[in-house]
């Protein structure tokens, strides 16, 4: 396995993951009868921690739908550098520390760990289109 692809995968199992704690926060405060409910304006609201998450969450798949496609390009053409490498595993790690810094509401964190991934991506952009 290529590290690109390599990277791709813990990317797409970490977002796939990030669905359990928000829900866990979200059965102590509804309870499990009201946590698999049909949602309702009279919810109670899930914890801060908990709503940021779910924020991030929906950040992080919307950046995989860049991602992904970025790095399968990559492995396809056979573009297996160590910049394209360094690329997949600086957004795996931007996406992790975006995850946590939003959750715990660190906003400046947030946003340079934001950009750090948005950087990761326009790499392989580069990288895909010849251009490094």
């Amino acid at each position: 396995m290529s590290k690109e692809l390599y990277w791709l995968v813990l990317t797409s199992a970490m977002t796939g993951l990030l669905w359990v704690p928000y829900i866990l926060d979200r059965i102590m405060v509804r309870g499990p009868i009201g946590a698999t409910a049909n949602p309702s304006p009279a919810d109670k609201p899930q914890s801060a921690w908990a709503q940021r998450m779910m924020a991030a969450h929906a950040n992080t798949v919307e950046n995989l739908v860049v991602f992904a496609p970025l790095a399968l390009a990559a492995h396809a053409l056979n573009i297996h550098t160590g910049t394209t490498a360094f690329a997949c595993a600086m957004f795996f790690w931007c996406r992790l520390v975006y995850v946590a810094v939003y959750t715990a509401g660190i906003p400046m964190l947030r946003t340079l760990a934001f950009a750090g991934g948005w950087i990761a991506q326009m790499i392989l952009v580069l990288a895909v289109l010849g251009m490094m």
